[in-house]
């Protein structure tokens, strides 16, 4: 198997695939900055923006068939690391190459744009062919004044809200987002239809967890409102998400996890929201919530906890003792391995069994090392 690249080389590319039905297959992993058919060859070659968007597009297709228009297409690293101009020229004028590469720099630019005014506010007034709110299905199909929405976390969905190539992303509802994100389909079992934001997680270990070790844990799966352990159950807490479907995530990952030697509870509280109190930690505003960027990237690293987790952050001149020292108090150690992706240092750490891992992350993320605020997630990878 070819060493790991931004680059993917696909196989059996008919003549009747376009551009945009291989922009389909892989955008939902990450931004495609290039792109190459060789259609004399039936293949093609698109580079992913970075390394792990690759990566996670062929571990996911590597369990999935991928297909377009009936026809099956197969997907293995390139042997280049990059795609060069020449290489971008290859079958075709040069005038055709700027094009597509300014359509996909100005795609990148408008996803941007997108992105900044969907932090601000969206208003959707009226549902109907060009627009439409998934969450208020009662809205008119005719134009006419409406108040502006209730303002909040912003919707992921709405980064898909505009016409590509292929209609492959129109008029997508968030659980068809997240569905994206994931490669195609939701996790078995996850509906993307849950409201209920707030969980009552049981069983805690009384002796070692806080509200900043559960945040650490839960927002994997969404942002986090608030976190309250309750003085008269202190081995139950209530965890505030900002949203019913990072809350059915969380449940979906979580339920039967072990953490410091407990096995959790994770299900939906009764109450629909924590109210802010002395005892209720807020972390509405906190820069450490993971899904106030990257939120398609964040769903699609969504995963139960695993032996391996992966760190990011580091600073430059870190070594792996150092990272060692860090981590390995919490259990034992397999296998490290310390890497550069787009020149940030990153490592990713093995662990012993399911339970160490999960420790050392509510444990040392968001901790400082050599004066970096270091972030740590789980790692899908099997084997370092």
């Amino acid at each position: 198997m070819a060493e790991p690249s931004k680059v993917i080389h696909i196989r059996n590319v008919g003549h009747e695939i376009a551009e945009s039905d291989l922009l389909q297959l892989l955008q939902p992993f990450g931004l495609v900055s290039k792109i190459v058919m060789l259609r004399a060859k039936n293949q093609a070659l698109l580079q992913m923006e970075d390394i792990h968007a690759s990566v996670s597009a062929l571990q996911y297709y590597s369990s999935v068939q991928p297909s377009v228009r009936g026809r099956n297409v197969y997907m293995q690293f390139s042997s280049h690391q990059e795609l060069t101009t020449d290489q971008s020229s290859h079958g075709r004028n040069s005038d055709q190459v700027f094009k597509l590469l300014f359509s996909i720099t100005r795609a990148k630019k408008l996803w941007k744009h997108l992105v900044l005014c969907i932090l601000s506010e969206l208003q959707v007034h009226y549902n109907n062919d060009r627009s439409r709110d998934f969450t208020n299905p009662s809205l008119p199909t005719e134009q006419r004044p409406r108040t502006s929405q209730q303002q909040g976390y912003p919707d992921p969905a709405s980064l898909y809200a505009f016409q590509q190539p292929g209609a492959s992303y129109a008029q997508m509802g968030r659980a068809a987002m997240i569905a994206a994100a994931f490669g195609g389909t939701l996790p078995h079992g996850v509906t993307g239809t849950n409201e209920r934001c707030t969980l009552i997680v049981s069983n805690l270990n009384t002796d070692k967890i806080d509200e900043d070790k559960l945040f650490n844990l839960f927002s994997l799966y969404g942002n986090i409102v608030r976190i309250k352990i309750l003085r008269n159950k202190p081995d139950h807490a209530l965890v505030e998400m900002a949203d019913g479907l990072q809350a059915e995530l969380a449940v979906h990952y979580l339920k039967g996890a072990i953490l410091f030697g407990k096995k959790l509870e994770v299900n939906y509280s009764k109450y629909p929201n924590i109210t802010p109190a002395p005892d209720a930690h807020d972390y509405l505003n906190s820069s450490l919530n993971r899904f106030n960027s990257n939120v398609v990237k964040n769903y699609r690293h969504c995963c139960s906890p695993t032996k391996m987790i992966h760190i990011s952050a580091l600073p430059q001149e870190v070594s792996e003792e150092a990272i060692l020292n860090h981590v390995s108090e919490h259990g034992s150690v397999i296998n490290t391995k310390l890497f550069e992706v787009n020149g940030k240092r990153q490592a990713l750490v093995m662990f012993e069994t399911e339970e160490e891992a999960t420790e050392a992350l509510v444990s040392k993320h968001a901790s400082s090392l050599e004066g970096n605020t270091i972030r740590i997630s789980f790692s899908q990878m099997q084997s370092i």
